[in-house]
């Protein structure tokens, strides 16, 4: 799969995604000990929706544009919505924050972020973008083998796992890091997104998973139409380690909202395995 994020951005993919992670942060900030943020593949962290990729792709036109303008919001949304607004002054949606500029804007005082991206050009990029953020840091580098190495053996951890899909290898390397970071910091919170193509896939990585992780995993879909052609990129999902009690709730919001809205004879479910 190639997902070069310019064409992505704001899509039916990025609400899902960044609607439960501004949930999850609010959720996890509740506690008065810092929070350490980790976002291993972090992308540039704002996009141009008025790009040449944004507008050849229309993806932002489905996703952000319907989220800007619906009248039925549940409130799981409305953070990432506000968000938006407050990026662009105003309703209209030019402008797209990634997670880096989401999550850097929710730091509390004690709190970091530090985004991992491995090409130097989005790299740059991710550094200008986060250049007024003093918390939020970056590495040009494998953000798998990066958090690994930075990542505290206590305290509260949230770790983002969210890689293009580009490599072969990826599916298994989120299920082998799912596994390492938790087995080093039994108390992190990580999140991996993944695109949802073919059955099939989706269920050897959380078979894989299942096995790198020795506790019960939060799994939420948002399938936008029946998952026939593994061609498409027909919906996508989210997997926990140690999710927050009640997080369940949220994304059934998140995946119900977008998938009845957005989708085209889909499902969107949470469940735990």
């Amino acid at each position: 799969m190639n997902y070069r994020h310019a064409f992505h951005a704001g899509n039916f993919a990025d609400l899902v995604k960044h609607a439960a992670l501004l949930d999850l942060l609010a959720r996890l900030q509740t506690a008065p000990e810092p929070l350490a943020v980790f976002d291993t593949h972090a992308g540039r962290g704002l996009y141009d929706l008025t790009g040449e990729e944004a507008q050849r792709s229309g993806e932002a036109r489905a996703g952000v544009a319907q989220l800007m303008q619906a009248p039925d919001l549940p409130p799981a949304l409305q953070a990432l919505r506000q968000a938006v607004v407050r990026l662009n002054g105003g309703a209209e949606a030019n402008l797209y924050p990634g997670s880096p500029l989401l999550v850097a804007g929710a730091l509390r005082k004690g709190d970091t972020y530090l985004g991992c991206e491995l090409r130097p050009q989005e790299h740059s990029a991710l550094s200008d973008t986060l250049a007024s953020w003093p918390a939020a840091k970056t590495a040009c580098a494998d953000g798998y083998v990066e958090v690994a190495a930075r990542m505290s053996r206590q305290g509260a951890v949230l770790v983002l796992i969210d890689p293009p899909f580009e490599r072969s290898d990826d599916y298994e390397r989120c299920a082998a890091a799912l596994g390492a970071l938790t087995a080093r910091n039994p108390a992190a919170v990580v999140m991996v997104w993944m695109p949802l193509k073919d059955l099939e896939t989706f269920d050897a990585f959380l078979r894989e998973a299942e096995d790198a992780y020795d506790g019960p995993l939060l799994v939420a879909e948002a399938r936008m139409r029946p998952l026939t052609d593994p061609m498409k990129m027909n919906g996508c999902a989210l997997v926990l380690a140690n999710a927050p009690e009640g997080f369940e709730a949220t994304l059934a919001e998140v995946c119900g909202w977008t998938v009845g809205r957005l989708g085209a004879n889909g499902k969107a479910q949470v469940w735990t395995t």
